[in-house]
């Protein structure tokens, strides 16, 4: 008696819940259905899309103009040629000193009168004249370059004959090196410079080179330099 009645409720219970079960089904699969992938493949890289104008060339979107590639040539630089040349000095040269000849030429006694330079003398004294005349006198002895010893410093200016008298224009040309000045390299020096030097050592025997002018006095006076 009872189980007839529990039956029709039992069989309700079983009617809903598979009423619900078919639902649930019918929506999971709609949801799969939504979800599943395109079976259209895509198209492959470096392939031109319909209708635009041809291959583009690598890494060029699709139905766009390719991008002219410009290249840069290479800037060669022309060498550049060395200097060789020194640039030319403005300023005159110094005269250069005038050593004593050593060697060949040389006496190893009293010069004869062939022996004798006649463009070099050795210096003594100098005399002063009136200044009316623009010269001074020079007193002199000749003589040549003795051949000297390998010991010694240089070789000996050697005279001869008599002391002798030369006229110097006071306007000369006159260099001079050691002792006169500190150097032993010809310096130009003025007349009344070495007059003053002479004085204050009279009888030094310094040797110079001379050149005369057309009126016979000397114009240009050098020293000879000897260590």
């Amino acid at each position: 008696m009872n189980a007839d009645r529990l039956r029709p409720a039992v069989l309700a219970l079983a009617a809903g819940a598979l009423a619900a079960v078919l639902t649930g089904c019918q929506q999971g699969g709609a949801a799969a259905g939504g979800a599943a992938p395109s079976t259209t493949a895509a198209p492959a890289a470096g392939t031109t899309a319909p209708g635009s104008g041809g291959d583009a060339g690598p890494g060029t979107a699709p139905g766009t103009a390719p991008t002219a590639v410009h290249t840069v040539a290479p800037v060669v630089k022309k060498p550049v040629a060395a200097r060789t040349s020194a640039p030319a000095s403005t300023s005159a040269p110094k005269p250069a000193p005038k050593p004593a000849p050593a060697g060949a030429g040389c006496v190893d006694s009293t010069p004869g009168p062939d022996e004798v330079d006649p463009h070099e003398f050795a210096l003594y004294r100098i005399e002063e004249l009136d200044g009316s005349t623009g010269k001074v006198n020079l007193v002199v002895q000749h003589g040549a370059w003795g051949c000297g010893s390998p010991d010694s410093d240089g070789a000996p200016f050697v005279v001869t004959g008599e002391e002798s008298r030369w006229a110097l224009d006071q306007a000369a040309y006159v260099t001079a090196t050691n002792p006169i000045v500190t150097s032993t390299e010809n310096r130009r020096i003025g007349v009344q410079e070495l007059i003053d030097w002479v004085k204050a050592h009279p009888d030094s025997g310094l040797v110079f080179r001379y050149q005369v002018g057309d009126d016979g006095a000397i114009h240009q006076l050098e020293e000879v330099f000897t260590p």
